[in-house]
Parts: structure tokens; sequence; C-alpha cells
């Protein structure tokens, strides 16, 4: 998805003004080094399957580290990086209300199951 501009030069005495199209390049060592970073985060997460890490913390980087290769490929090979901002909050901020919608229900439950237990004696 490039964007193109155009730049307009009014110089060299010309009457007429030339029109010089560019389209938006995005240097080859931009992608390695964010495959790179791919790469690191993907061993990172098997490593915690290799070392049998157990409970939260496990849970915690298996999601720590996916939503950081998701960023990256949100960002640089889906082009979010040089969208504008009201793009990049109009996709963003849905999902992460969802997430804070999630945790309020994790919450939530918790508190049920609690009275649930407390009042109704576990049935």
């Amino acid at each position: 998805m490039a964007h193109a501009t155009a730049h307009i030069d009014e110089g060299h005495g010309s009457s007429q003004p030339v029109v010089h199209a560019q389209g938006q390049q995005h240097p080859i060592r931009l992608y390695l080094v964010v495959w790179g970073w791919l790469f690191v985060l993907s061993a990172c997460s098997y490593l915690v399957d290799y070392f049998a890490l157990q409970g939260l913390l496990r849970w915690g980087l298996i999601l720590l580290f996916m939503m950081l290769k998701a960023g990256l490929i949100v960002a640089v090979f889906m082009h979010m990086k040089w969208e504008r901002l009201a793009l990049v909050y109009a996709i963003i901020l849905p999902p992460a209300a969802l997430l804070v919608f999630v945790a309020i229900m994790v919450a939530e439950s918790d508190y049920t199951l609690l009275t649930r237990v407390l009042f109704l004696g576990g049935q």
C-alpha cells in the first residue's frame, strides 16, 4: 500500500511547474530487523515451554510475546506505523476496550463465584 506524493518544482527558469511523483519506500533493513525480532520473540515463546514454566508466569510470558509479535506485524507489515493517528486509534482502541471489558468480566466472575459459594453453599 504505497502512498504517492507529488513535489512541484517551480525553479529552473521555466514558467511551467514540473511535478515529480514519489512513492513511499521502506528500506529492506527495516523488514529484516522486524523478521529478526519476530524470530527472537518466537524463540522466547518456545523457551517458555522448553523450561516448563507453569502458572501465571507461563501465561503472562506467552501473552506478552504474542502481543509483541502482533504489534510488530501490525505496525510494520500492515503499515500501521505510517498511517494517520486517527486511523490508528480507530483500529487499536476497540480491541483495547474489549480487553478492558474482559478484565472487568473476569473480576466480576470471581465475585459471583464467591457469593454463590458463600450464600448457596457451593451448589
